[in-house]
């Protein structure tokens, strides 16, 4: 096999890994902040409120991420008397999937964070003279991260390879690509390519969750 033909393969792939990284910020950045808020959603005193993030929860993780993406793809425009004004690009709809469902994640993940923090961290705080806000931001929220970051890299590497499901939605992304390439020339060395870009994305997110931790660990 070639350099020139493995660069060649290659070209179209990173481009579609553009894609791929765009995805993951863009459902990162706003599924993290979206989890938290429900899960102080999920344990408010406002039964409802409650309820709702709890039913929530329990829907996008009871059902596949690959039937969530159909559904804000393809069956979004078909609700009647809405939906002609929820057509929208597919790459973006796709966006909207993987921030509502990791966002459901994400919130378990916090809500294990929370519950592993002692009661008595709040009356300490209490004692200290910090109000609720002042609590939260320097007391709960830094134990909570230092305890839910394993979990929160574990999740972040499954989103990288859960990209790949673009391809059943025709959004081209890499994994497209790597298949397009496939079918032209006969070869799985596009396969073992579009494998390689994987590995080296989610090695850039497993340094980076273990700098994080190391900084919790020691503050």
């Amino acid at each position: 096999m070639s350099l020139d033909y493995l660069m060649d393969i290659a070209r179209p792939m990173l481009e579609g890994a553009q894609t791929t990284i765009i995805l993951f910020l863009i459902a990162i950045l706003l599924s993290i902040p979206l989890g938290y808020c429900i899960t102080l959603l999920a344990n408010s005193s406002i039964r409802i409120l409650s309820w709702l993030a709890h039913t929530f929860i329990y829907v996008i993780r009871g059902t596949p991420l690959l039937l969530q993406l159909l559904f804000f793809c393809f069956g979004l425009p078909m609700l009647p008397v809405i939906g002609e004004y929820l057509v929208m690009d597919r790459f973006m709809a796709a966006c909207l999937g993987f921030v509502i469902n990791y966002a459901a994640y994400f919130a378990e993940i916090f809500r294990g964070g929370l519950l592993s923090i002692d009661k008595g961290q709040h009356e300490a705080a209490k004692v200290l003279g910090l109000n609720k806000w002042q609590t939260m931001r320097k007391v709960i929220l830094p134990q909570m991260t230092r305890v839910a970051l394993p979990a929160m890299a574990n999740e972040s590497i499954t989103l990288v390879k859960d990209t790949a499901l673009l391809y059943a939605v025709a959004v081209p992304e890499l994994l497209h690509y790597a298949q397009t390439a496939v079918n032209r020339d006969f070869t799985i060395m596009p396969f073992v390519v579009a494998g390689v870009i994987y590995l080296l994305m989610t090695l850039v997110l497993t340094l980076f969750f273990k700098a994080l931790e190391r900084r919790f660990k020691y503050e």
